[in-house]
């Protein structure tokens, strides 16, 4: 595993940072295997229910290494690379961002692909890419027009340019804007809370989300009602019944 990302786990959350700090935190083709690793790590484990992810220094993330990117032999292969945006696309398991400070090109992705995003009042997000002579890659266009709107994602996109964490605040990109001190202890609240929630409930909601920004909607009401019923025929359920009508606090066993 790479000392550029760091793993530990607090209860049932499991906290991910990016610790390059002397480079923002721009992420290696080692840095993107671990978080594959990772990311497979928290949806075999049981004990994972909740992931927090952020950034060791002054940012969330820079993005790709820019001098890493000429390493790659044809633009097939740069295309074909295991991409850490495309690790967290498979996390089963809720994922906070905290950011605190940048959140540049592929560190924005990373936070857009993140389901809750929590910021300090130093964030700043910007899709840099284009300042460059390129585009995202890991679903930067489409994250950004669901998220803030296809108005306000043209012009992030299309300059390059930053926004501070109360644009983004103001604009839905962020839930929350923190004191930087506060950010960390206000994600893994957060991520505690979610994870003392039924865990199957948690991820058919995460998959239900998925859906509901991918299909039709009466195709994405259908298939909220089919995991409405995969949830009830849980032990969780039936726990979570029972507990209500003793009036006690349910005890959820992932099954």
């Amino acid at each position: 595993m790479s000392e550029e990302v760091l793993f530990e786990q607090q209860g049932q959350v499991a906290v991910i940072t990016l610790n390059r700090p002397a480079k923002l935190n721009a992420v290696t083709a080692e840095m993107s295997d671990a978080l594959v690793e990772l990311a497979r790590h928290c949806n075999e484990s049981d004990d994972v229910r909740a992931v927090v992810l952020t950034g060791a220094g002054r940012a969330f993330s820079a993005g790709s290494d820019i001098r890493e990117l000429d390493k790659y032999p044809t633009p097939w292969a740069f295309r074909n690379r295991a991409d850490y945006c495309d690790s967290l696309k498979v996390l089963r398991k809720p994922v906070v961002a905290a950011v605190d400070g940048y959140a540049l090109g592929g560190g924005l992705e990373t936070a857009l692909i993140c389901d809750i995003r929590l910021a300090s009042t130093t964030a700043s997000f910007a899709a840099a890419e284009v300042k460059l002579g390129w585009i995202g890659g890991g679903g930067m266009s489409a994250l950004l027009t669901h998220n803030i709107g296809p108005g306000n994602a043209a012009l992030m996109l299309m300059t390059g340019d930053p926004i501070d964490a109360s644009r983004a605040l103001s604009w839905g990109l962020v839930s929350e804007v923190l004191e930087p001190d506060a950010l960390l202890p206000r994600a893994l609240e957060l991520a505690t809370t979610i994870a003392s929630r039924a865990p199957i409930a948690v991820e058919t909601a995460k998959a239900n989300l998925s859906a509901a920004m991918n299909l039709p909607l009466d195709q994405a009401v259908a298939y909220e009602r089919d995991l409405q019923t995969v949830c009830f025929a849980t032990n969780d359920a039936a726990e979570g019944r029972a507990a209500f009508a003793d009036k006690r606090a349910p005890q959820f066993t992932r099954s």
